[in-house]
Parts: structure tokens; sequence; C-alpha cells
């Protein structure tokens, strides 16, 4: 069973996403998986700030990657994330990327993240409240993601 909740939110593919083959290309996949891992992450109390005030927080150790159908200019996509397992110092994160006018899944992956001391750059043992947070995190209602250069409300 899943340590936390998955956060899902829509993504419009924006014209400098896409490659010369005139899809999606493949080194975008692994930022959205990133975007949505931060932002999951902050939204369940633990942002990037918060971790480098504390001095410790996650660094990726391995991703893989699984690229199942194309996605084309203008469309828009579907991220979804969560935690599947948490150990000692690593987490296993998954993913899920479907087209939203089929629903067809277009990507999925995962990715080994290590908690680490940032100042010694050693794993450091996951803190409790780390996984507490994630695991009683409830996510807002699904929203599209804003466009670029709006303002979030």
């Amino acid at each position: 069973m899943a340590i936390s909740k998955a956060l899902e939110y829509e993504h419009k593919v924006t014209p400098d996403e896409i490659d010369g083959l005139g899809h999606v290309n493949n080194q975008v996949y692994l930022d959205w998986f990133m975007a949505a891992a931060t932002r999951h992450s902050a939204e369940a109390g633990w942002s990037i700030a918060r971790m480098l005030e504390l001095g410790e927080g996650w660094v990726v150790r391995r991703h893989e990657i699984d690229y199942l159908l194309p996605v084309m200019p203008g469309e828009t996509v579907k991220l979804r994330t969560w935690i599947e397992t948490a150990e000692k110092v690593s987490s296993e994160r998954q993913y899920e990327i479907s087209r939203v006018s089929d629903g067809k899944k277009v990507c999925c992956g995962k990715s080994v993240w290590v908690w680490i001391s940032y100042r010694t750059g050693r794993p450091a043992r996951i803190p409790e409240a780390v996984v507490n947070d994630f695991r009683n995190w409830t996510p807002k209602a699904a929203i599209q993601e804003p466009a670029p250069g709006s303002s979030i409300p």
C-alpha cells in the first residue's frame, strides 16, 4: 500500500516542450516528474526552502521511465505522483502521465530518492515527521496548472 495519496494536476504542453520529431521530447517527461515531485513535497509541507533550513532533504539516486505513447503539441496531460515506499534512508516515488483527451497512459516511471545531510552529503534516516506528513496529506481537488506568465490565485 502506498505511503501517500496521489497528487494530480493537468499541464498543457507548451511549444518549447516539442522536439524535432513533432512530439514532446523525452527529457521533458523527466522534467515533469521532477516538477510533480517538488510540488507534491511542498504541498505535504516539505518545500525545498524547509529542507534547506533543516540541512537535510531529498536527492535522486535513480530514475526509470517507460515511454508508452507520444504527446503532441497543444495536448493537455494529467500528471500523477505518489510515494510508494519509505524505508530507512530511501523512498520510491511513482509517476503516471496520461492524455486528458482520451485518458490513455502515455508515460510511467519511478524514482528512488535518498534522504541526505546537505552538510555531509551522506545518507541520513528519513525523519518520522516527513513520512507522517506524506501519509496524512490530503490532496486538493485536481487543478489545471496556470498558464505561463499568469499568477496563481
